[in-house]
């Protein structure tokens, strides 16, 4: 049951009428330290009112309140404390997590609704780097959350594989390109011949005319531009391929840019039809004054098209093929004005889906203060790190558990565990130093702390030979547990909090908090100890178990058993 519920309705009928029952709702707190209660309500929001001092309404409250349903209530200054049943909500929570399993925590808020999300999205004949990371496991776990309530999530990996860099790649691999070192190693190279390209444009501007003109050539369908585009294509779907197999991340889509090069004149023709379209020294643009926005640029002078072409009839699209319900880009916070002026656009279109349209930003990764990039040459491949991740990891299980079965498995489960969480645990628009070692830690806030939680708690249930723990002997009466509990119950909440705010942090946030809880409760409880309470204390172990195992799916992370 909603507890929090049950506070309102007994301080409604207290207050008779002084504020509505929603609104005492909304003001009840939880107290940071379980000692002041389990739900607090604050008596100045009724000081205007009432006309009295906080401090006397929660006196006079405190009179007039129906304390039957809870363990007590206490008037502390101007707050009213309320402490729940400890044995009645225990064993309610326990019994839910038992019978619901994985399910705990879900809803169908969504109700079925199509959400596309554009995520990844990585730029053809360039290799995965730390860059990519962000948006990759930040939309993935999104997906996930919005799964847990009730959507459809799409995945969408909108491939970077149109647009004038494939001109300056045909031209740079024209110049000082060679087919059998793109056969060995085309990634390599293909970055190789790019970088060397930024760097000879400095000196040679021409390169750029020329890397323009062979873009136009790949858009009007020249052969030898197209069997270029596409073999670069192919080599680089398989290496990414390999990163996202390790990540365990999955696609619904791989339409990238190319996908809608026949499709813009859709979106030309309905900007034209509704008279959004004119020139401006010879480009054709969208006035988006209203919005305090720049004019958006829909085509260059020489009729060129833009991402923000492409990105028109791509919401064009997934508007017609899935109705969406929400329509979410994962993308980094350096592109918040260009998010700005394609929602603009969309919105001035009528297009149906552009008010339920969501931009979803991150911020920088970076390794020892500086930022990365291709185009510079200063690439940090997301592949190695993995692959080093998962060395260190296996190194660190060895040393902690050198008899483990399935090491191997494990080690991949908590090296890429470690740099998944290390990045979900931090609010998204924050940005991020990369430290590998910080990740690893067993201790701390740290993907393996929570992953090894779980498997403590799976440790202790074989010991405990409980293979089946009862949903029926719940009675908790162990004061230790009662923090466990509490956070157990917060996490169907925590689960709709994340979803109102795409925010995966609060999921490993809690996750952390559950941890820390269990883990407290273990060091001051003699769990496995024969007495009335050994069912109920397995059964706790096992919500824990659970709920740490589902927390971390959430986020796109592995729960290993043992460890």
């Amino acid at each position: 049951m909603d507890y929090k519920q049950q506070v309102a309705a007994a301080l409604s009928s207290a207050i008779d009428g002084a504020l509505s029952t929603e609104d005492v709702y909304n003001k009840i707190e939880r107290p940071k330290d379980s000692k002041m209660g389990d739900f607090a309500f604050p008596a100045f929001a009724l000081a205007k009112v009432l006309k009295k001092a906080p401090q006397q309404i929660a006196t006079e409250l405190l009179e007039k309140i129906d304390q039957s349903q809870f363990e007590k209530v206490e008037s502390v200054g101007p707050y009213l404390n309320f402490f729940l049943d400890k044995a009645v909500f225990s064993a309610d929570i326990l019994h839910q997590v038992l019978t619901d399993g994985s399910e705990y925590g879900s809803n169908n808020l969504g109700k079925g609704g199509n959400v596309p999300i554009d995520m990844s999205s990585p730029n053809i004949a360039k290799p995965m780097s730390m860059g990519h990371l962000r948006s990759t496991v930040i939309g993935n776990s999104i997906a996930n959350i919005l799964k847990k309530n009730g959507y459809n999530p799409i995945k969408d990996n909108h491939l970077g594989d149109w647009g004038t860099q494939f001109g300056k790649l045909i031209v740079a691999y024209k110049m000082w390109g060679n087919e059998e070192d793109v056969k060995k190693d085309p990634i390599k190279h293909l970055v190789d011949y790019y970088v060397r390209f930024h760097k000879e444009d400095v000196e040679h501007p021409e390169l750029d005319d020329e890397a323009r003109e062979w873009f136009k050539k790949l858009e009007e369908g020249d052969a030898e531009a197209t069997r270029l585009w596409s073999w670069f294509r192919e080599e680089s779907l398989k290496s990414f391929n390999a990163v996202y197999e390790k990540l365990g991340v999955e696609f619904d889509t791989y339409n990238g840019e190319a996908f809608y090069n026949d499709k813009m004149q859709e979106g030309i023709d309905w900007l034209n039809k509704k008279g959004l379209m004119h020139e401006s020294q010879g480009a054709q643009v969208v006035d988006l004054e209203k919005y305090d926005l720049n004019p958006a640029l829909i085509l260059k002078s020489d009729g060129a098209s833009l991402y923000i072409t492409r990105d028109i009839a791509t919401a064009i699209h997934r508007d017609k093929t899935y109705h969406p319900a929400l329509n979410l880009y994962v993308v980094g916070s350096e592109q918040a004005y260009y998010f700005a002026q394609l929602k603009a656009v969309l919105l001035e279109m009528g297009l149906p889906s552009a008010e339920n349209l969501h931009y979803i930003p991150f911020g920088l990764i970076t390794v020892d203060g500086k930022k990365l990039s291709t185009r510079s040459g200063r690439i940090i491949l997301l592949d190695e790190v993995l692959d080093e991740s998962i060395e260190m990891a296996k190194k660190q299980i060895s040393e902690k558990n050198p008899d483990l079965p399935n090491k191997d498995e494990v080690a991949k489960e908590v090296g890429v565990g470690a740099i998944v969480f290390g990045d979900l645990k931090n609010e998204r628009t924050n940005s991020i130093d990369f430290n590998l070692a910080d990740q690893l830690r067993f201790e701390g806030e740290t993907g393996p702390y929570v992953q090894y939680s779980h498997a403590r708690a799976e440790s202790l249930l074989r010991k405990a030979g409980a293979t089946e723990v009862s949903a029926d002997e719940t009675i908790m009466t162990d004061p230790e547990a009662w923090d466990t509990i509490k956070t157990l119950a917060d996490f169907p909440a925590t689960v709709i909090q994340a979803r109102e705010e795409f925010e995966p942090s609060d999921i490993a946030k809690y996750s952390i908090r559950l941890a820390k809880t269990f883990n407290k409760y273990y060091a001051h409880s003699k769990i496995l100890e024969e007495d009335d309470q050994k069912s109920a204390r397995l059964a706790l172990v096992k919500s824990v178990s659970i709920v740490l195992k589902e927390s971390l799916r959430l986020l796109g992370v592995k729960a290993p058993d043992q460890m």
